[in-house]
């Protein structure tokens, strides 16, 4: 029976799961698993994708909001003026 991947802590950083992310991509790439474990891998590496996406549209949308906060058009991202 093929066991499931652990769910991604709402505390997981970014960057973590990203390299989690790149480091399944990697082992998935070399084929040396079995095909159970390869399923696993993948799953695991679907919900990371998933966990990433979310994060960067959350970034997003507080960067709107930041802007919009500036006095910027509603919606419109500002370009970066550091």
């Amino acid at each position: 029976m093929s066991k499931k991947p652990a769910a991604i802590p709402k505390s997981t950083k970014f960057e973590d799961a990203l390299g989690e992310l790149e480091n399944l991509i990697e082992t998935l790439e070399g084929g040396d698993q079995s095909l159970e474990e390869s399923l696993v891998q993948f799953e695991r590496g679907m919900m990371l994708s998933k966990f990433c996406q979310l994060s960067l549209s959350d970034a997003e949308k507080k960067v709107k909001i930041l802007m919009e906060d500036k006095g910027s058009e509603k919606g419109q991202l500002a370009d970066f003026e550091p």
